[in-house]
């Protein structure tokens, strides 16, 4: 486990896979290529959720035109993609695979996907800034118009940068599919400091982290931690009997059952979101989603 900042541990060793060469690389065609193999799906069932909470936050604060979006873990910037274009995740699956695309360069690949997405971007998109310790995905993202700010930064063991900060300062919603465990307590700290008026916090979290340090931290800045009780949300599906059988024991050792959930072979996330007492009372999470 890595310490962060707060003093309480990441959880970086919980018998997942080791992705990390997927995770950096120059364009994101290999990203989708290995990810599509194990019916990696969360992000389509952020851009559901991530929408309507977009919607509910216009409505709700009307001055907030555009919204300011932040991702963590934001990657090549998938979540940009789902929540400000008109496009699936089956669609970039799709795209990446293509034989038209396999053989630009990644700087051929970053220019026509800024012209596809672009030609498909909403009427309402939010400004979007991502934040990822992955560099070169990062800059790819921020190549192709995904993210209007994007920040290789690791919030667990660096304090933000200045442009960072400046960028956090009128942040609505922050959100997250499934980081949450590589960055935990120490990054949110440090977002929360950014923060001026605490936004909402979105958060797709796997059964197997515990989720309940982030939101006592959370409180601490005047956000209420609802959990949506009524269904999980798959991340992707286990690689091997060594990944289900260390997320069994995960979920024992947290008092919690796979049955209906990770025994149908995939991994489960929760859906967490934190927002201002006033807001709930206006908008019940039972109404929203």
């Amino acid at each position: 486990m890595a310490a962060g900042s707060s003093g309480i541990t990441a959880y970086t060793d919980w018998g997942k896979a080791d992705f990390s060469g997927i995770y950096d690389c120059p364009d994101p065609r290999h990203y989708f290529a290995t990810l599509h193999r194990f019916d990696y799906q969360v992000p389509h069932h952020g851009q559901a959720v991530f929408r309507t909470l977009a919607t509910a936050l216009r409505r709700l604060h009307p001055e907030r035109t555009p919204l300011t979006v932040v991702d963590l873990c934001c990657s090549y910037g998938i979540n940009a993609a789902l929540l400000n274009h008109r496009v699936r995740l089956a669609d970039l699956y799709a795209r990446y695979a293509s034989p038209r695309l396999a053989a630009l360069s990644a700087r051929h690949l970053a220019a026509d996907d800024r012209a596809f997405f672009t030609d498909r971007r909403r009427p309402e998109a939010a400004r979007v800034t991502g934040i990822d310790a992955a560099a070169r995905a990062t800059v790819y993202a921020h190549m192709t118009g995904l993210l209007e700010h994007a920040f290789a930064e690791n919030l667990e063991v660096t304090e933000p940068s200045p442009a960072l900060r400046l960028a956090l300062a009128e942040t609505d919603l922050i959100t997250v599919t499934g980081g949450v465990g590589y960055v935990y307590t120490g990054t949110f700290t440090q977002l929360l400091a950014c923060t001026p008026n605490p936004p909402w916090v979105a958060a797709f979290v796997l059964r197997t982290v515990p989720y309940q340090p982030i939101a006592d931290l959370l409180a601490r800045s005047g956000l209420v931690t609802e959990k949506l009780h009524n269904r999980t949300f798959r991340q992707r599906h286990f690689i091997g009997n060594a990944e289900r059988q260390a997320t069994f024991a995960a979920l024992a050792a947290n008092g919690l059952h796979p049955a209906g959930k990770e025994a149908d072979g995939y991994y489960h996330t929760d859906l967490y979101l934190s927002r201002p007492a006033a807001d709930i009372a206006a908008l019940p999470l039972t109404r929203l989603l």
